[in-house]
């Protein structure tokens, strides 16, 4: 049996607990997790008690994450992590080139040279903050062709917000394992090592590392009490590990470079867990869409998925927002997105179809590829589409072609050196508001 196929064989039979935020607690041997206390004497089955801690530890209890692991070595048994080669991975604070106000575009990355895993595949566009003072974001693409084998990754740096969109993904974590298909995201919390194996022979995706405060789900204000990303639909792992002698690479990604350190076991070895601090995987087909029933498209902001707050409320450091499918009523209304100038930056990328403000196909806006329009440059719907829309007849129309998002940042996103001088940029991408003529018959 291949890698490929048993990977498969193993997705098919997962188990998750539902609910984001919630207190999870799993174990893959019974009895292996203590009741009553966190740190007995000594922890059941002959395992190590070990908490991992995803916040301060006297950050307000709604704010706190940590999860208590059970596992059959220490973290702390290893060997010394020595520096090695960074890749195309970039990290805050991105100072290869100065923020720049035009509008840019990428075609997908192009496909990975043979026997490029997920981790290798790692290339950076851009950024903002710091991630040694825990501010800001990165945007990274991916591609790979191979799965990670005999070596694990983590991320002291931020949380990894994966969203694949060509191939499925197997994570094993050190919590338990997630399947990600295209049309989900998986998150990653700061901290928590984990294997990518592929679920087909190639795969290709969006990953948005977040520097800041850990991803939760907006307040939902007048909205009420339900609606857009339900917590119910978050799905956590169930406890799964690997007891294994060999020799197995753990890297890590510290303040901008990564380390690795050779262990003699497999790091994976967590029999049992309770907490919050989790990875999970979201079905973006799930999110309950509020829109406009009378008229105008409303801010993109209702169609927020995560959050990540920053210390002025309202003012995310950044938001995870997802364009899926919905129907369209507006009366008397130009339904795409509007032209607008925004005081945060975007960066958007489509993961399956068409986007309905723009164009599609080559030289378009294309599934793999990705836009930037960073703070007060404008942009809205291309010349094709705004002209379409405008003559439409205002019928209810049902949008369910394509899915796309958008990591929304209040800071500039600066692009990388690659990024900025990429074969797949597209350098004509101002050519499709030409021809928005003048219109004005006073």
């Amino acid at each position: 049996m291949s890698g490929i196929e048993q990977a498969r064989k193993t997705a098919e039979t997962l188990e998750y607990s539902a609910g984001f935020g919630n207190e999870h607690g799993s174990e893959a041997v019974a009895g292996a997790l203590p009741h009553g206390r966190n740190s007995p004497q000594r922890a059941p089955l002959g395992l190590y008690a070990e908490q991992l801690s995803g916040s301060a530890f006297t950050e307000p209890r709604a704010h706190n994450r940590r999860s208590w692991l059970y596992r059959i070595r220490p973290s702390a048994a290893h060997p010394p992590f020595v520096r090695i080669d960074n890749g195309a991975l970039r990290t805050a604070p991105f100072t290869e080139s100065v923020p720049d106000p035009n509008r840019r575009r990428w075609d997908p990355l192009p496909d990975p040279a043979p026997g490029t895993d997920f981790l290798a595949g790692l290339w950076t566009l851009g950024g903002n903050g710091d991630a040694t003072q825990r501010t800001g974001m990165a945007v990274h693409l991916y591609h790979a062709n191979a799965s990670m084998t005999d070596r694990v990754f983590g991320d002291s740096d931020g949380e990894l917000l994966i969203v694949p969109e060509r191939g499925g993904l197997l994570l094993r974590t050190e919590l338990g394992l997630l399947r990600a298909e295209p049309g989900h995201v998986a998150l990653i919390p700061r901290g928590v090592r984990f294997r990518v194996e592929l679920l087909d022979a190639t795969a290709r995706g969006y990953v948005c590392e977040n520097y800041g405060q850990p991803f939760t789900l907006p307040d939902l204000g007048p909205i009420g009490a339900n609606g857009l990303a339900n917590a119910r639909d978050f799905l956590a792992p169930v406890a799964a590990y690997e007891d294994e002698d060999r020799p197995v690479e753990v890297v890590n990604k510290f303040c901008g470079n990564l380390w690795s350190a050779t262990y003699d076991h497999s790091p994976l070895d967590v029999v049992a867990w309770h907490g919050n601090h989790t990875p999970y995987v979201y079905d973006l087909h799930r999110f309950n869409v509020i829109g406009s029933i009378s008229y105008d498209h409303p801010d993109p902001s209702i169609f927020t998925v995560l959050t990540s707050p920053s210390d002025t409320p309202g003012l995310a450091g950044v938001d995870f927002v997802v364009f899926a499918p919905r129907w369209l009523v507006g009366e008397d209304t130009f339904r795409p997105p509007y032209f607008h100038r925004n005081v945060m930056s975007e960066y958007m990328g489509l993961i399956e179809g068409a986007y309905d403000a723009k164009t599609a196909g080559k030289g378009g806006f294309v599934p793999g590829g990705g836009s930037l329009h960073n703070m007060m440059s404008a942009h809205g719907p291309d010349r094709t589409t705004f002209d379409r829309a405008s003559e439409a007849e205002l019928r209810p129309q049902k949008i369910d072609d394509g899915l796309a998002f958008m990591f929304e940042t209040r800071w500039p996103v600066t692009a990388t050196g690659q990024a900025a001088t990429a074969d797949h940029l597209q350098h004509d991408y101002d050519d499709v508001w030409q021809g928005l003529s003048r219109n004005f018959r006073p």
